[in-house]
């Protein structure tokens, strides 16, 4: 019996790279794999489903979930963490010393209910007060024209959301003084270039990184990998024989993390690094699966609730298919 051909989109990771190369295959599946970026790939999954499997963001497949009316169903592989205190940047003489200084303020963002803005919403609230609504939001593009939301907007009354006209950038508003903060999940130009007038909101983000997590136990998961729930209707057994081989991928790339006998270009530096992580993280500091990830599931699902973006709190449960909860 032939092997079932799927389609297959996700960025060329460290620990997607042995699918894409063939080192892994899965079991059962004949994958022909499509590598782009997030920006390239959500849409086409998120508007078209064009792909058997994809990576897709947390927060709009949470999202999906919670509204009932989702085409797909997830396996828990997180192929994207990242903490986002570094993506909080305040203009100077915005009067921002603190978090809480925010309240008031004019925030910039690129996509209103991104996952990397979710969290950041939800660590804003949580850790700090400062609720969503208590902030006037603008969002638009960084230095180029505004993105459309990857799904469809319908927010409390309460939230004050203005979208940036044509010819407009968020940059353009932070140097005409027009906004006094952004979160921007990419880096902004002014920044790179050093410009005064813009900084971090947390200048030793690393170090607020490390105490948020020891406080809540939350790695940020931007990214999951779904499935067309018709694919999996069809075939539920691909499930588990992808969530197996993508096991297996992040296994060889962490094994070649530790290869100190035939180390890649700035390995030695990035050893430290590892060690560090374990310190924080313990040694199964990238995880799959359901259970490992509890702490940070739970607070996405309550976060797109709170933030209107879902009429309910979506459990880690409700995000990932039967057999791999």
């Amino acid at each position: 019996m032939s092997d079932l051909e799927l389609t297959l989109a996700c960025w060329d990771y460290d620990r997607t790279r042995p699918l894409i190369d063939g080192r892994v295959k899965p079991e059962g599946i004949k994958l022909n794999i499509e590598v782009l970026r997030p920006r390239q790939m959500f849409p086409r999954m998120l508007e078209h489903q064009e792909f058997h499997a994809s990576e897709i963001s947390l927060a709009s497949h949470a999202s999906l979930i919670g509204r009932g009316d989702s085409p797909f169903v997830a396996i828990p592989v997180m192929l994207s963490k990242i903490f986002r205190h570094s993506c909080f940047y305040v203009r100077a003489g915005a009067g921002i010393e603190r978090p809480e200084d925010l309240r008031g303020k004019r925030v910039g963002t690129t996509q209103f209910t991104a996952t990397a803005t979710t969290f950041m919403k939800g660590m804003l609230q949580h850790e700090y007060g400062v609720a969503q609504h208590e902030m006037h939001w603008f969002m638009g593009g960084l230095d180029k024209p505004t993105e459309h939301p990857l799904i469809p907007l319908n927010l409390p009354s309460n939230v004050k959301l203005d979208f940036v006209p044509d010819g407009d950038t968020l940059e353009k508003m932070m140097e005409e003084d027009r906004l006094d903060a952004l979160i921007s999940i990419y880096i902004p130009p002014s920044f790179l270039k050093g410009t005064p007038r813009i900084r971090r909101l947390f200048p030793d983000y690393k170090q607020a990184e490390k105490d948020y997590f020891r406080k809540t136990g939350i790695f940020p998961i931007m990214h999951t990998l779904a499935l067309r729930a018709d694919t999996y209707r069809n075939d539920p057994w691909i499930a588990k024989s992808l969530y197996d081989a993508f096991e297996k991928a992040r296994a060889l790339a962490l094994d070649e993390l530790y290869d100190t006998d035939a180390l890649r270009l700035g390995l030695p530096w990035l050893l430290e690094h590892v060690e560090e992580l374990w310190s924080v993280f313990g040694e199964n500091w990238w995880s799959y699966g359901v259970e490992a990830n509890r702490a940070t599931l739970t607070a996405l699902g309550q976060y797109v609730h709170e933030q209107g973006v879902s009429p309910r709190v979506v459990t880690p449960e409700d995000m990932y298919v039967p057999e791999l909860r």
